[in-house]
């Protein structure tokens, strides 16, 4: 048997330590589990999100107190994802070992979709970064923070989508 490369005892590490947490988490949020619940949460993200987007936007047109807007987005974003990760059993982000035939083909059709869905979103920012400073000759200080919310938004959406759709699709547990 060949030794255990580095890359195969990070992978053995990332399990153990899913395993270990997944005990804990486990008894948390205990009637938050039910897809009735994880859907709210999906809802709220994307309402967090849509707002996130939104201040960007507001930005890009210089509206002066439109970063702060950016707080209280994110303070509704924060526990509703912490909420979806607990409650959809972590599944999106689970090591290879934690995860059943079944439950790592869902996790990966459910990141190949976040991974298509960041790439073609990428493209708003990137295009008005590119037309933006173009027509303003790089010189619109509104235009470079806008277009920095814009691709953080963007990267926010492609790390949720994949706990997103398993938390909106998946069963209730013990269905």
């Amino acid at each position: 048997m060949p030794e255990a490369t580095m890359i195969d005892r990070y992978q053995a590490y990332r399990t153990r330590r899913f395993l270990e947490r997944e005990t804990t988490y486990a008894r948390w949020l205990p009637g938050w589990r039910r897809q009735r619940r994880r859907r709210l949460l999906v809802s709220i993200l994307v309402a967090a999100i849509t707002a996130m987007f939104a201040v960007s936007v507001l930005c890009a047109f210089g509206v002066r107190l439109a970063p702060l807007l950016w707080i209280p987005a994110c303070l509704v974003y924060l526990p509703a994802w912490f909420a979806l990760h607990i409650a959809s059993g972590r599944q999106g982000d689970a090591p290879l070992g934690a995860l059943d035939e079944y439950e790592l083909a869902q996790r990966n059709d459910a990141r190949s979709i976040g991974l298509t869905v960041t790439q073609y979103l990428m493209f708003v920012p990137i295009g008005y970064l590119i037309v933006g400073s173009t027509i303003t000759g790089g010189t619109d200080e509104n235009m470079a923070y806008a277009g920095g919310l814009m691709a953080t938004t963007v990267l926010i959406v492609g790390a949720c989508v994949p706990t997103m759709i398993l938390g909106w699709t998946r069963p209730d547990p013990g269905a």
